[in-house]
């Protein structure tokens, strides 16, 4: 039997080169056909929806694609691409959102939508200390029409005399900067300003309570304030009093300790005074939106039936100025105003 006939090198060769450029023209052919059909694509978009070229054909573009086709391309792979994704979220989420919308309208029902405090779980010692304050707060409104003209003569007696000057204390949070220098750029020709600087990070209302009643017997003793002034940090509709106590109008109808600190404070308040009693806000311009007058408003009914006055007037204005020279050298308020943020405060030639 005899052997097969050997075949040349030069034929095997041939034979590889003729694979390669048969699989590259099936390659050129594949990649032609998908040319051909994203260009068919995207004119039949161009004809049929021109709503989708967005007007930026004039954007150069480096690419292979024609350019007056590639945008509508580019449109309707990002309309499916959405349309994917809106897919995506509605599945099972509208059940989800409709059961959680269900339940906190359920928990909530009875509050406001437009209170901002959060809701806290019930317990039986949070109910009990709640009891014993509003308890408080009862004897405390009790003792207010019993006492009322006793208390009246007691100051009427205490304030007799020509040489007596109402008393107007300055209450100042340590959170205003710069507020260890506001005492020394009060009105030196006024002896009834009482300042007060409190720690904002550490101090309770019972402990500025404790200090003013001290430094109004201090200042004579039976007296009451006629004017004050709330130095502090805070904006539109709030008065951030304290370290995580701020009062708005709906907090102060709702936490305990803060009503019950507007209530001491307001016996605190003059009973012999002609006018109203005047409490300035300064630091911050309360007044800045509706939430603000709803807060003096409530500040006001918690002070019953004691007449006091709130005023928060901007500093630029001509209320503003007579707050400012009612408890300070207008010049050292301006120049302290001025270097209140300055990292070079230097207050040699201010003192």
């Amino acid at each position: 039997m005899s052997a097969p006939p050997a075949v040349p090198p030069c034929a095997n060769m041939g034979t590889a080169v003729s694979k390669r450029k048969t699989l590259r023209n099936e390659a050129m052919s594949s990649v032609a056909a998908k040319v051909r059909a994203a260009r068919a694509f995207g004119e039949y978009l161009s004809q049929n929806h021109p709503e989708g070229r967005n007007g930026s054909d004039d954007v150069p573009i480096r690419t292979w694609f024609p350019k007056e086709n590639l945008f509508s391309f580019q449109t309707a792979t990002t309309t499916m691409q959405a349309n994917f994704r809106k897919h995506l979220r509605m599945v099972g989420s509208r059940r989800v959102k409709a059961q959680t919308f269900a339940e906190r309208r359920e928990r909530s029902f009875s509050r406001s939508w437009s209170d901002p405090t959060p809701i806290k779980a019930d317990s039986f010692h949070d109910s009990r200390e709640s009891h014993d304050l509003q308890d408080s707060c009862g004897t405390l409104d009790g003792d207010f029409d019993l006492n009322w003209e006793a208390e009246k003569e007691l100051e009427a007696m205490a304030c007799d005399g020509e040489d007596f000057i109402p008393p107007k204390i300055m209450l100042i949070s340590s959170k205003v900067p710069k507020a260890e220098y506001v005492p020394t750029i009060i009105r030196r020709d006024d002896p009834s300003i009482i300042p007060i600087l409190y720690d904002h990070e550490h101090a309770t209302f019972d402990d500025i309570l404790e200090e003013i009643e001290k430094k109004l017997n201090i200042y004579r003793k039976g007296c009451k304030i006629w004017k004050m002034l709330i130095f502090c940090q805070g904006g539109p509709g709030h008065l951030y009093l304290l370290k995580n106590k701020v009062a708005t109008f709906a907090k102060v109808e709702k936490e305990e300790d803060m009503i019950l600190f507007w209530k001491r404070l307001s016996r605190l308040m003059s009973k012999v005074n002609p006018e109203p009693n005047i409490i300035h806000i300064m630091g911050c311009y309360v007044l800045g939106n509706p939430n603000g007058e709803k807060l003096f408003q409530n500040l006001k009914n918690l002070m019953n039936p004691y007449r006091v006055a709130f005023e928060s007037p901007l500093e630029l204005s001509a209320q503003g100025k007579q707050m400012i020279e009612t408890y300070f050298d207008f010049r050292l308020y301006r120049l302290w105003k001025t270097r209140q943020h300055s990292k070079l405060l230097d207050y040699d030639d201010i003192l």
